[in-house]
C-alpha cells in the first residue's frame, strides 16, 4: 500500500488529491510544520534524507518530489487512467506541464515568499532597507515573471478546458498548487484579469476527489 508522508497545508495536498481520483488505497502519515519557522520537522529526514514533503513509501520504494510521484502513481497504478497515450503527441504535451508546474512555475512564487518573509521577519530599525531592496527585486524580477506566466498559462485555457487537452488529467493536479497559491492573494482585487484561471480553481475545487482530498489532508489554505 502507498504511504502518503504529508506535511500539513503544502503541495502534498496534490499526491493525497491524486490518488483519490485515482480511487486507490493509502495510508496518510502526517506531519505539522514547526510553529517558529514553518518548515518541515526533522521527522521527515527518516523518510528521506532533504526532509521535504511530499514523499511516498510504495511497498520498499521511497518516491520523493512532486512531479516523479505524481508521473509514478500513474504509471504504476493508473490503469491509463489521467494521462494521455504513451508516445502520442498529446502525451508530450502532458508531460511537459508535469515538468513546468514546478520547474518553471514554481521558482518566482517561491521568491515572493522569500522576499516577503525578509520584509516581514527583518528587525525593525533595518526593515526600511530590507523593504527597498526587496521591493526593488520584487518589481524588476518577480513580478514581470509572475505576469509572463500567468498571461501564459491563461490563453492555453482559452481555447480548451483543461492544460494537456480537453480531458483532465494529472497535469492539471500538478498544476493545481501554482495557480492557487497565485491567485489565493488576488481574489479581493478587482481585474486581476485571469477569468480562465479563476474558472480552472473553481472547477478543481468541485470535484468530489479534490474535496475527498481535503478530509484526508486537513485544513488547506488555498480551498476556499
Amino acid at each position: 500500500m502507498i504511504t502518503v508522508h504529508h506535511l500539513a497545508d503544502s503541495r502534498s495536498q496534490r499526491v493525497l488529491w491524486l490518488l483519490e481520483e485515482l480511487g486507490l488505497d493509502y495510508r496518510v502519515e502526517r506531519y505539522e510544520r514547526d510553529p517558529k519557522t514553518g518548515l518541515a520537522p526533522a521527522a521527515l529526514k527518516k523518510v528521506h534524507p532533504l526532509g521535504k514533503s511530499p514523499v511516498i513509501t510504495d511497498d520498499q520504494r521511497t518516491v520523493a518530489e512532486t512531479g516523479l510521484i505524481v508521473d509514478y502513481i500513474v504509471r504504476e497504478h493508473g490503469q491509463g487512467r489521467l494521462a494521455p497515450e504513451p508516445g502520442s503527441e498529446a502525451h508530450l504535451r502532458y508531460a511537459y506541464w508535469l515538468h513546468y508546474a514546478e520547474g518553471s512555475l514554481m521558482p518566482p512564487l517561491l521568491l515572493q515568499l522569500v522576499f516577503d518573509t525578509v520584509e516581514a521577519r527583518t528587525p525593525w530599525l533595518a526593515r526600511p532597507v530590507a523593504r527597498a531592496i526587496s521591493g526593488q527585486v520584487k518589481k524588476q524580477f518577480i513580478a514581470p515573471q509572475r505576469r509572463l506566466h500567468f498571461d501564459y498559462l491563461e490563453n492555453e485555457l482559452r481555447s480548451q478546458d483543461w492544460f494537456a487537452g480537453n480531458r483532465f488529467s494529472a497535469a492539471d493536479i500538478m498544476l493545481s498548487f501554482p495557480i492557487e497559491a497565485a491567485l489565493s492573494g488576488r481574489r479581493a482585487k478587482r481585474g486581476y484579469g485571469y477569468p480562465q484561471l479563476e474558472a480552472f480553481v473553481a472547477n478543481i475545487h468541485a470535484r468530489p476527489a479534490y474535496q475527498r482530498a481535503l478530509e484526508r489532508g486537513g485544513p488547506y489554505t488555498y480551498a476556499g
